[in-house]
């Protein structure tokens, strides 16, 4: 089998793990009862890409982070060089990727941090990849995403972040991400909705549904 990723290797656990918390589709907000046992070291592994990709017996951990301002969204469509090939075109809402072997050193060393606190600076890692902003950025835990009903949901397990910024200033890095810019949010529930991609469809009716992206 053809590697294509060139040895990427990236953080996955069991669907049985998965099944045994409780199976859902769609976007769950207990993500503590989920994170808890798919962040401990000892139900996780890196794994390589080519192979997982494939594989639904696996669940890949994919950081999808929302830079909201005030009732708008950071948005962006997915370029010919995105990493999932399947997506490419598509509209997104979704800051991140996966956890891969630029992480793996802070998950080997049992002694440096919790597995939260580990997870956290992959998001960071994740974030600064993508995007270049002038503020301090909070991601906080929203949800939990899981999609059954297509082969690239079926090998992911999305974990939602918000992050509620102060200012517009959004810059891209990754060539990858084109079209970059805020969109309202209701506009992206409605006439835009069918440009999203199906993680992203989630996330804007779940912020619809719970007004979330205006803070506590």
């Amino acid at each position: 089998m053809n590697d294509k990723y060139k040895g990427e290797r990236v953080l996955v656990f069991e669907r049985n793990l998965f099944d045994a918390l409780g199976h859902f589709n769609g976007i769950n907000k207990d993500a503590n009862h989920y994170l808890d046992a798919i962040l401990d070291k000892k139900n996780n592994h890196f794994h390589l890409r080519y192979l997982a990709e494939g594989d639904e017996s696996l669940k890949q951990i994919i950081p999808y982070v929302l830079l909201c301002y005030q009732d708008q969204i950071f948005s962006y469509v997915r370029g010919k060089q995105a990493g999932e090939a399947r997506l490419v075109g598509n509209r997104s809402v979704g800051i991140g990727g996966h956890i891969n072997p630029q992480d793996e050193m802070l998950f080997q060393d049992e002694t440096l941090a919790t597995d939260r606190q580990l997870y956290l600076e992959a998001v960071e890692r994740e974030i600064k990849e993508e995007i270049a902003v002038d503020q301090v950025l909070n991601p906080e835990i929203v949800g939990l995403i899981n999609d059954d009903s297509n082969p690239v949901g079926r090998v992911h397990f999305g974990v939602v972040h918000i992050c509620r910024l102060s200012n517009q200033n959004v810059r891209k890095r990754e060539q990858q991400i084109t079209q970059t810019g805020f969109l309202p949010i209701a506009d992206l529930a409605g006439p835009k909705r069918e440009e999203l991609e199906t993680w992203s469809q989630l996330c804007v009716d779940f912020l619809v549904e719970t007004r979330s992206f205006e803070g506590a």
